[in-house]
């Protein structure tokens, strides 16, 4: 177990790689063409600047 100690940096890379490698396989699984076509409506934002919006400046629409 003396190898760990100096060596520990390459088990981290080798790691670091095989986790890239399953996020790269993950995300060639997506089908975003698929995807687009099917996209929920999002919800209006809302936030909190909602009670200054009757303070408008702009002229009402008749």
């Amino acid at each position: 177990m003396e190898w760990v100690k100096d060596y520990w940096w390459i088990i981290v890379i080798l790691l670091l790689v095989g986790v890239m490698v399953n996020v790269y396989k993950d995300l060639k699984r997506i089908d975003h063409k698929k995807f687009m076509a099917n996209k929920p409506d999002l919800p209006p934002h809302r936030d909190f600047n909602d009670k200054w919006d009757d303070e408008d400046d702009w002229p009402k629409k008749k």
